[in-house]
């Protein structure tokens, strides 16, 4: 009886050795008990080896039968117009995850990775390309901003800092992140600040982009899981880069100059070269080259580890339209779907859409210049109808955007 009582009362957890007494909770099995802090350890694990067990099994690679044409066409339903960017970028993302997918053979033949550069003034769609097929191939994707790094050992980010929130989306999976795809944005900002080097540290300029030449070719970087300087007590985590796809994009303010000296023309009107092609003004982005690049003031190698170049067009006015009513997530769908959340139907007339459209060609904001001309529209009903229960319907024709524009701050803008 004594004995009995004394188990009791002394129960212990059979893997730490936890008292009960010590325990919040001790769960009693056949022969054993287990503590709540075990479960969740045992909880760590299991989580842990099936995650590493879908990695292995290609859950995140792309099936056999997708094709490059097929990415596009995806892209497609998300992004209106820029068919060479997407064709480009179809092909070097497919490219890239077959060669994950290749199995090391014994022609010792290995395929380098493709880096991606796109080219195009602010509002045409390079981060949404990038961001929509990251979605698409369910794959992790992080964007950073290159405008924040400086050389390491100066106040600013250092470029490891760039996986640290490819780290961050993938939960920390090393073996996850080390198959995903970063977005840099603004690219351009990192330019040598002058065309000669110079005796000066260019800190936040040549020197981030000579910091980045083996992180974006391929290497084993040691990265601060929380980031950089906030968290000097950290472990750092070794993350190799060679299977991680890098999409560059910046607006290279100005390189339409570069392109026109080059090809011995004007940014202003048409004028033939010697072989007889017309240079077109508002399209001299697609004469882009590494070299204009590198007069530019990107390093040549960088642009090396770039090795697929290619431009977004301007958005014109019928592109504009649009992207209003056809993309999945277009601007008027979306204002629909907030409208019939208030149990209001909303409609747009074809005067008002191409208002808009107008607009945003006169203010050079490209498609993000939709959304600020839309909610300067749209803030007031959005404001006033909410609540009302005799209002089942609203319309937005031409008069009233017009109307609701022209007491906004954005009739202060002119155009450049």
């Amino acid at each position: 009886m004594d004995f009995n009582k004394r188990n009791k009362y002394n129960l212990r957890c059979s893997f730490c050795g936890r008292d009960k007494t010590e325990a919040l909770i001790l769960v009693a099995g056949i022969d054993a008990h287990i503590c709540e802090v075990c479960v969740e350890q045992a909880q760590d694990i299991i989580d842990d080896e099936l995650g590493k067990k879908q990695l292995s099994q290609g859950d995140f690679d792309i099936p056999d039968a997708l094709t490059p044409r097929d990415i596009k066409g995806h892209l497609d339903k998300y992004v209106i117009g820029q068919d060479e960017a997407k064709r480009y970028l179809s092909v070097a993302v497919h490219n890239h995850y077959k060669r994950l997918e290749q199995p090391v053979g014994d022609d010792d033949i290995e395929i380098e990775k493709s880096n991606v550069l796109l080219v195009g003034r602010t509002g045409t769609g390079k981060t949404l390309l990038a961001k929509t097929i990251a979605k698409f191939l369910n794959v992790p994707f992080a964007i950073v901003d290159a405008t924040v790094f400086t050389e390491a050992g100066y106040v600013g980010e250092d470029v490891e800092s760039i996986l640290s929130r490819l780290l961050q989306v993938s939960d920390y999976n090393v073996e996850l992140a080390e198959r995903g795809i970063v977005y840099i944005d603004e690219i351009d900002k990192i330019a040598r600040k002058q065309d000669n080097p110079s005796i000066t540290r260019d800190v936040s300029g040549e020197g981030v982009q000579q910091a980045m030449l083996k992180m974006l070719e391929g290497t084993e970087v040691h990265v601060p899981p929380q980031g950089g300087r906030k968290h000097p007590e950290q472990k750092l985590v070794k993350v190799n880069t060679s299977n991680i796809l890098f999409v560059c994009g910046g607006a290279f303010d100005g390189v339409e100059k570069l392109i026109a000296k080059r090809v011995n023309t004007h940014v202003i009107g048409f004028k033939t070269v010697d072989e007889g092609e017309e240079i077109d003004r508002d399209h001299l982005l697609q004469y882009i080259t590494q070299q204009d690049i590198k007069s530019f003031g990107i390093i040549p190698e960088l642009i090396g580890r770039l090795p697929v170049l290619t431009y977004l067009e301007p958005l014109d006015y019928d592109a504009l339209k649009r992207i209003l009513t056809e993309p999945k997530n277009a601007l008027i769908k979306q204002y629909e779907k907030l409208f019939q959340l208030e149990g209001i139907k909303l409609n747009v007339t074809d005067g008002a859409i191409k208002f808009i459209a107008e607009k945003a060609i006169d203010f050079k904001l490209g498609a993000r210049g939709l959304r600020s001309i839309c909610e300067a529209i749209m803030t007031d009903a959005m404001f006033e109808l909410p609540g009302q229960k005799d209002v089942k319907e609203f319309t937005v024709d031409k008069d009233y955007a017009e109307a609701k524009l022209s007491k906004s701050k954005l009739t202060k803008l002119k155009a450049a």
